[in-house]
């Protein structure tokens, strides 16, 4: 039984508490924060009382009873941790992957109210809205690029609408994603031995890389298991190649630019973040391992570049809390925003 009862009632304390949690394709996070006065000026650092940690949470990778009971199992162990219990919970934000429509939420918020009392507040997200909430501190607004072993790009406005680009999977073109550069970079290495496409550097190192003595042994290699983060972990290898001048690594990263850049103008686009004039501010949060490489070849800096051509009012901001902290202060603004429109009705 993942809820103990009896430890629950042991553990009892009155301190009201929030939920936070972001299910990635490979891990689960849980925070527990207490609740406490949401204003511009939050505290530094934010007051944390436990952080849980589990596996895959998304049900289109390990099916809808694996990632209810990992999600069941990380709430509980995060409560467990921070001396809570269920009847201290006052709002869940839930930001897990493999959310991409109202059905998908609705089914998540059905069983999600089997644990928790009617008064609690509960939030069903896609991921993605966890990591923008990290960046912006806990408010729907703005855009955020995630490029990662795949890629999304996700926006609100400041009235709720909202829309997404991209974050469909590799099979159906998310091409700026880690997985779709290192794609290329192997496709780019057996092109060029069978003489399809131009000499590449990038022979040479993936298969020196890998262990590997030939382009054919790449095949074997791919094969065995194509999982997504298997092949994506090639990408500093791709950036190595580019930054000694590979043409053919460097033609990769500037397709991978573009890709991620047109993910986010179509978000700006159909949500008008930018204004009429195309010049007004909105956040940018960029999110991910292909966005952080702190290379000379820089895709981050560089997406950032082509966007602001476009769109000058870009704020771009590197979060400095994990999506699973941006999903409670999610959970705290939204619960803060209703306690304040119940009170004015009455």
């Amino acid at each position: 039984e993942i809820w103990d009862f009896e430890h629950e009632v042991a553990v009892a304390t009155n301190r009201p508490v929030i939920l936070g949690l972001d299910g990635g394709t490979t891990s689960t996070v849980c925070i527990c924060m207490p609740i406490m006065p949401f204003s511009d000026a939050l505290p530094d650092p934010l007051p944390v009382l436990a952080r849980a940690v589990a596996g895959c949470s998304n049900h289109n990778s390990v099916g809808e009873t694996a990632a209810r009971e990992t999600l069941e199992q990380v709430m509980a162990d995060a409560l467990s941790k921070s001396g809570s219990n269920r009847s201290a919970v006052r709002a869940v934000c839930l930001a897990v992957s493999g959310v991409n429509h109202p059905t998908d939420q609705q089914r998540i918020l059905t069983w999600l109210r089997d644990i928790f009392p009617t008064q609690v507040k509960l939030y069903v997200r896609n991921d993605a809205v966890a990591a923008l909430a990290s960046g912006t501190m806990g408010k729907l607004h703005g855009c955020v690029l995630i490029a990662g072993t795949g890629t999304i790009a996700y926006g609100f406005t400041e009235d709720g609408r909202e829309a997404r680009a991209a974050g469909a999977g590799p099979v159906l073109g998310d091409w700026g994603s880690g997985y779709g550069i290192a794609a290329l970079a192997l496709t780019a290495v057996i092109r060029a031995h069978d003489g399809r496409g131009p000499h590449t550097m990038l022979t040479s190192t993936i298969l020196q890389t890998l262990g590997l003595s030939s382009a054919d042994e790449l095949i074997g290699w791919t094969y065995a298991d194509p999982s997504w983060a298997r092949i994506a972990a090639l990408v500093p290898v791709v950036v190595s190649c580019a930054e000694a001048g590979d043409e053919v690594a460097n033609k990769i990263l500037k397709e991978a630019v573009q890709e991620l850049a047109l993910s986010v103008k179509a978000v700006v686009q159909r949500l008008g973040l930018c204004g009429a004039d195309r010049k007004n501010s909105f956040p940018l949060v960029m999110v991910g391992g292909v966005l952080e490489a702190n290379q000379r070849w820089d895709i981050g800096r560089e997406v950032m570049d082509f966007i602001s051509k476009d769109y000058p009012g870009a704020h771009p901001i590197r979060p400095k809390v994990e999506p699973a902290v941006g999903a409670a202060l999610l959970a705290l603004n939204e619960f803060m925003k209703e306690c304040v429109q119940e009170a004015y009705r009455r």
